[in-house]
């Protein structure tokens, strides 16, 4: 329960990262200061030098300035939004790709296609795509493209889908012999509405509980891809390249390589511990131990 409402807090803390860093700009993590940079967390603004409307909104730059002399506070704040945006838009996109998938293959599957069955070429074109390594196909794809945060969020989505489609599958067939889909059936109605209307709601349990955790695994691919300079660009902060930006600095200012990290960690975390909640809650087995 705790990691939920931690997490509720960093959902908070992204969606007020957005309306104040971009439309309602009360911290730019865009502004140069070099006459403050590298300064520790609570310090103080050179408020001989600075204009007015360059000094910190609080006062005090509360999480230091980077090489810069850019808020550190303002950036974590842009930050956040992008980088839970990327790892919830790349999820729905693998999610509905896995839906799909392993929706034909689990109720379309006895159905040949030439030679071979439809179940037969959707697994075995899932079993290849995962032979590939994740990650390294997604730093091919993204070293290929224009640097973009759109193009991180797809490349993401589209290579990650097939743990959902073998999920959905196993749902389906177990399914598709239940009594009240043989009904539905025997009452004539149409193909789609079956599959939409009592297949894909009563599968969903657990996606669910794996899309939760692969947020956290998007999440981590975003920051490792910025961190090695091929995810988002500058001038758009995420916790990944802010990281990236930081490991210059371990030992002259840490709290540019330990802010960021710590961020990625509470995060990661947070997403994992709510999709074991899920998965402890939605299985009978485990809810009655």
């Amino acid at each position: 329960m705790t990691a939920f409402w931690v997490l509720v807090l960093l959902v908070v803390v992204a969606l007020a990262g957005k309306v104040l860093t971009e439309w309602w700009v009360l911290f730019d993590p865009k502004t140069v200061r070099l006459v403050d940079k590298l300064r520790p967390p609570f310090s103080s603004p050179t408020r001989a030098v600075l204009p007015p409307e360059q000094l910190p909104l609080l006062g005090v730059y509360v999480l230091g300035t980077d090489e810069l002399g850019r808020c550190v506070f303002a950036r974590m704040l842009e930050g956040s939004f992008v980088s839970l945006s990327i790892g919830i838009v790349a999820v729905s996109i693998s999610v509905s790709i896995g839906i799909l998938m392993g929706g034909l293959a689990g109720y379309y599957g006895q159905r040949r296609l030439l030679f071979v069955s439809i179940d037969t070429l959707i697994m075995r074109f899932t079993d290849v795509v995962l032979c590939f390594p994740t990650f390294f196909l997604i730093l091919t794809v993204v070293a290929l493209l224009p640097p973009s945060i759109f193009n991180v969020m797809i490349v993401i989505g589209i290579t990650s889908w097939m743990g959902t489609a073998r999920f959905v599958r196993a749902e389906f067939l177990a399914l598709r012999e239940q009594d009240f889909v043989v009904a539905a059936q025997a009452l004539g109605l149409p193909e789609w509405r079956i599959i939409f209307r009592h297949l894909v709601p009563n599968a969903m349990a657990p996606v669910f509980v794996s899309s939760t955790i692969d947020v956290a695994g998007a999440v981590l691919t975003e920051s490792a891809l910025s961190f090695l300079g091929f995810g988002v660009q500058p001038p758009h902060a995420t916790w990944g390249n802010i990281l990236a930006d930081g490991r210059l600095f371990i030992f002259d200012a840490p709290w540019l390589f330990s802010i960021p990290g710590a961020a990625i960690v509470i995060l990661v975390l947070s997403f994992n511990l709510v999709g074991e909640g899920l998965r402890e809650a939605l299985s009978p087995r485990l809810r009655a131990r």
